[in-house]
């Protein structure tokens, strides 16, 4: 996956999670959204992609996602005095990308239950084609990702920027 898909998601779910449309927000959640690729660095480092700390495999995991929830909770609460929403939609956006990953093509699969194991997951069901890493994104073959994920991507940032209706979400 390019990437484009977690962003859009995480700019649409920074737009419910506000309730309005909200910069702040959307770019917090697109954050969010793409945090579990920080592995990349250990790939550039040089831990080997197959290893639990590999690309997909720990950050990539729902503990991971849980845990970065918690801690948006926690810094919510500290901020607003209200934290389990904030920690839910933060778990589910982070969340969010692994799932993504297990429908891709390509790849080992992504390690959702590490730490209890480190077996790697596909959905049943990939349509989405994989993407190279790092600079091979600007090949031919990464701007034929980029294509195929620009409508949904799209769908998903007119919804970001869709005007509130009565209130919250």
């Amino acid at each position: 996956m390019a990437g484009i898909t977690h962003i859009a998601l995480g700019l649409a779910v920074g737009r419910l999670y506000a309730g309005r449309p909200s910069l702040g927000a959307s770019l917090v959640f697109a954050g969010l959204s793409f945090l579990p690729d920080v592995d990349f660095i250990g790939h550039v480092l040089g831990v080997p992609y197959a290893s639990a700390f590999g690309h997909r495999g720990a950050t990539h995991s729902l503990v991971f996602a849980a845990g970065v929830g918690l801690i948006g909770g926690c810094i919510e609460r500290w901020r607003n005095g209200g934290g389990l929403r904030a920690a839910g939609f933060v778990g589910l956006t982070v969340a969010s990308h692994p799932l993504l990953d297990a429908l891709t093509t390509g790849g080992l699969g992504v390690a959702l239950l590490w730490p209890w194991s480190e077996e790697r997951f596909f959905a049943p069901v990939r349509p989405i084609p994989v993407s190279p890493m790092g600079l091979g994104v600007f090949t031919a073959r990464g701007l034929r990702v980029m294509a195929a994920e620009a409508l949904p991507s799209l769908i998903l940032a007119l919804l970001a920027r869709m005007p509130a209706r009565g209130g919250r979400l």
